[in-house]
């Protein structure tokens, strides 16, 4: 099982950034896909939220209308889109895929800051 995460970095407050997590070694079509991260000295938390098959994503009101989670499934790649990012979005963003066994990815830094 791999996990190849990229497009984190630094970012001033109201930027983009698109994270990507190309997966292998496992069948991704049929997992639930989720977006976590985790701030120095907090504890880990889910920021989107995806299905299998149909089903309307679903996000917290923390990040809700700035963060869109999307799956392609014929390149095994699940990726997250962070528009108006803030000073608090900075963060490990990790993504984890579940289904009869959870994977998670390593993360990856993202720092908002002017």
């Amino acid at each position: 099982v791999q996990f190849v995460e990229s497009g984190g970095g630094s970012v001033q407050p109201g930027g983009s950034l698109r994270l990507s997590c190309e997966t292998s070694g496992f069948p991704f079509s049929i997992q639930i896909l989720t977006w976590y991260r985790q701030a120095p000295g907090e504890e880990r938390e889910w920021v989107a939220w995806m299905g299998a098959t149909d089903g309307e994503p679903d996000y917290p009101d923390s990040v809700k209308g700035r963060f869109t989670i999307s799956r392609d499934d014929s390149k095994n790649t699940m990726y997250l889109q962070m528009n108006n990012l803030k000073p608090e979005d900075t963060a490990v963003y990790y993504c984890k895929a579940s289904g009869l066994k959870t994977y998670w990815g390593r993360g990856i830094q993202v720092t908002v800051s002017s």
